[in-house]
């Protein structure tokens, strides 16, 4: 989840948060911006259902592009992005579709055959795609509308194929990352790593053979707070 607060001198840009659900991933991201000398971007660990130390309406923009939707209790997520979100702000978010016959849809539903069955009372994050879920955890607190349902294309470019599957996705998406742990224990990861491989080759609309070029599709929805 990332969350854009307003820039206090016109002209100098936004001065940037990211809030990092793993810790494994804080050190990487907060590397980046120290190489870079960019002193406007900070990261810090967080979670997205509970932002603890992030005063009330304080972020003209609160961002999340594929990462609050895999938090658990989406009502929760919701109530904590409006809250840090200033009055007139916006809430800007890019989710998965599920179902959808793109490429990251179907790398989540073969992860989820090698994933055990979740607790009782788990919501999937695929929710967060689907028009109408989303529109329900907003309407009751967006004062100023939702513009939901806008779909949008994302273009990948990779190199190689094995690289893209075995490196590349695990770390990108939650739900992969948990197949293939699960499918380690089970004995099943090489099975896990084929069915992604054949994937790949199946979505591929590179003529290179050294090259990996995919598209995903997504949902885009807008709160206006």
């Amino acid at each position: 989840m990332t969350e854009r607060r307003r820039s206090r001198r016109r002209g100098f840009g936004a001065d940037v948060l990211g809030s990092i659900s793993r810790k494994t991933w804080l050190r990487p991201a907060t590397a980046a911006p120290k190489r870079k000398a960019l002193r406007n971007l900070r990261f810090r660990h967080g979670d997205a259902t509970n932002l603890t130390g992030i005063e009330d309406h304080s972020f003209d923009r609160v961002v999340s592009i594929f990462g609050a939707m895999f938090a658990p209790k989406p009502f929760d997520v919701a109530k904590e992005m409006m809250r840090v979100t200033r009055l007139g702000g916006r809430i800007v978010m890019g989710n998965w579709i599920p179902g959808d016959p793109t490429l990251v849809a179907e790398i989540l539903r073969i992860s989820s055959a090698y994933t055990p069955a979740p607790p009782a009372g788990f919501v999937s994050p695929m929710t967060w795609g689907r028009e109408n879920d989303v529109m329900s955890v907003f309407t009751a607190r967006a004062s100023r509308g939702i513009k939901s349902g806008f779909k949008r294309q994302l273009h990948l470019r990779l190199l190689g194929y094995a690289r893209a599957v075995r490196r590349r996705i695990p770390e990108l998406l939650r739900p992969t990352m948990n197949a293939f742990e699960a499918a380690a224990q089970s004995g099943r990861a090489e099975e896990l790593t084929r069915e992604l491989e054949t994937l790949f080759r199946e979505h591929n609309r590179s003529t290179d053979p050294e090259r990996t070029r995919l598209t995903a599709t997504f949902l885009r929805v807008t709160v206006n707070v």
